[in-house]
Parts: C-alpha cells; structure tokens; sequence
C-alpha cells in the first residue's frame, strides 16, 4: 500500500471524526477510506481507531501514529513551501481554536481581510472556551487567554490586554460604587469559573497591593454568561476590557476602582508540540497580534 496516501487518510479521519467526513476532505468514496484504514491496522498489528455510536476516536496507538504523520505531513509541506516560496505555504486548511467571546468581538470582524490576503487558503474556526488537546483537536493554532497551564506549550504571547472591575451604571446607582478593594465584599460578584480568570485577585495602587477574593452566588463557565449576567445589571465582574470592548465604548458598562490596577490578561497564540509551526499558522498569529497594534504604529 502507499504509505504516505495512508498516513494522510488516517489523519484527515482523526480530525474529521468519521470515514465519511475525511472522504468528504479527500474527495473519495468512504468505502476507499475504511479500507486504507484496515490495511494500514493490519499492516502495522494495532488497532488505530475505536468505533462506537459516537463516531471514530483514536486509540494510545492510533493517537501516536496520527502525531508522527501529522509531524511528517507538516514537514513536507514546510518542504515544498520553501522550494516554491514562501507564499506558496498559504494554501489549503488552517483549523484555528480560540475563545468564543473574545473571537466574537475581536477576530471575525476582522477574518475577511486574512482571507483576502490569502485567497488560496480555507479557514475553520473552532469557538470553544475550553483548553481543548491541539494534536487530538486537530488544530494548527490556538488563541488562550490568562496563564497557560503548560509551561511546555509551544506559545507567543500576542497581545495584552488591561483588567478591570466592570459594572453596569444601573447596577452601581442601586447598590454604590465601590471605592476601595476592601469595599468589593458587600457586592455580588459574577464569578468567571474558569482555569485561571477565578475569583482571587491582587490589587495594586502605587506601592500599596491588596488581595481580594470576590464572592457571588453565581458562577458562569463561560464569557458570554459573564457579559450577560452583568449586563442585565446583576453584579460586578472582573474581566479583560477587551470581554466588554463595545459596552465600555458605549458607556452600557464602566470600569470602578480606577486608582487600583489588576494584572493584565495576555492573549497568546498556542502550537502544538512537538512540530513546527505551519507558515499559515504563523501568518495568522501575526495578523491576530497586529489587530491590537495601535493604529498609530502602522
């Protein structure tokens, strides 16, 4: 069998999910697909890939081979890339994971210029808050908000971004402005329930700092519940000003506390281990951090 047409079968099945939508990606019949699968396991003596009523998941074995065909296929690419030019490496499919609030706001706007500057090149993006597995996900390029919590991540830091306590004018007439971080304790806080954006902070004016653990009856796993619970003026949130980029604008939210600053939240860009970074993916890890370049340093 060839080898090199069974190590791109089993990817695009891993990423896809399914014979069907790899045939759909590889442009055949999904009978040819299966059998390129089932010659590949018997060839190599293990089983590649679980089949359930769910659909297809690889196995520890499946898994391993997908990584190392996954590294060969980049670098054949990044091969014929270099021999043929730089631009030639914009072509086909870039699978980008990134949050769903912040891409709502702050990346789809702006989608429709990459892909005019890369006219060969088809994007799928993944919105997902979770710190989904790259290599399982199949993704060429991730963008995390706050701390990563692997320090062994392939990852550039693109972008910063200030944080703030936000309230809705509504809210903060009913129930008073906050004037000290102390005072944060007699309202009701929305609390972001997520890996790195809880509710412990540190606030600092001058060469004073002051801890602060909010508390609230309500926690949400996701931004877009953040932005939702204060905008229908029930509490007070502890977010990115880019979480609230068009109510601060508009004047729907305003920040308190501003003689006190909190530490930024970094937006990076995430590779997945173990390969080098696509030309595509890095074009678009470009392109995201020049978003929030001031429009001055262009």
């Amino acid at each position: 069998m060839d080898r090199w047409q069974a190590m791109e079968t089993l990817v695009h099945v891993v990423e896809a999910g399914s014979f069907s939508g790899a045939a759909r990606r590889l442009n055949v019949g999904q009978p040819s697909v299966s059998k390129v699968v089932a010659q590949l396991e018997s060839d190599l003596g293990v089983q590649l890939l679980l089949r359930s009523n769910r659909g297809l998941a690889p196995t520890e074995s499946g898994l391993a081979y997908y990584q190392g065909a996954r590294r060969a296929l980049d670098a054949a690419a990044e091969a014929d890339s270099s021999a043929r030019g730089a631009s030639a490496g914009m072509g086909g499919r870039l699978v980008v994971y990134a949050p769903v609030t912040f891409a709502r706001l702050h990346v789809m706007p702006h989608v429709q210029r990459f892909l005019d500057q890369h006219p060969q090149l088809t994007l799928d993006v993944v919105l997902d808050d979770r710190n989904i597995d790259l290599l399982e996900g199949g993704a060429d390029i991730a963008l995390r908000l706050g701390a990563l919590s692997d320090s062994a991540m392939t990852a550039r830091r693109i972008g910063r971004s200030p944080r703030a306590v936000m309230a809705t004018p509504a809210y903060l007439a009913r129930h008073g402005e906050p004037r000290h971080p102390a005072d944060l304790s007699q309202h009701q806080s929305i609390i972001y329930n997520r890996a790195g954006s809880g509710a412990a902070c540190m606030f600092q004016c001058g060469e004073m700092q002051e801890p602060v653990t909010l508390d609230g009856r309500l926690r949400v796993s996701a931004a877009e519940g953040v932005r939702s619970a204060v905008l229908a003026h029930m509490g007070i949130a502890l977010a990115s000003e880019w979480m609230f980029a068009p109510e601060l604008a508009s004047g729907q939210v305003q920040r308190v506390l501003r003689d006190w600053t909190l530490p930024a939240m970094d937006l990076w860009a995430v590779f997945p281990s173990g390969r080098k970074a696509s030309a595509k993916a890095r074009a678009f890890a470009a392109f995201v951090e020049d978003l929030f370049i001031p429009s001055s340093a262009h």
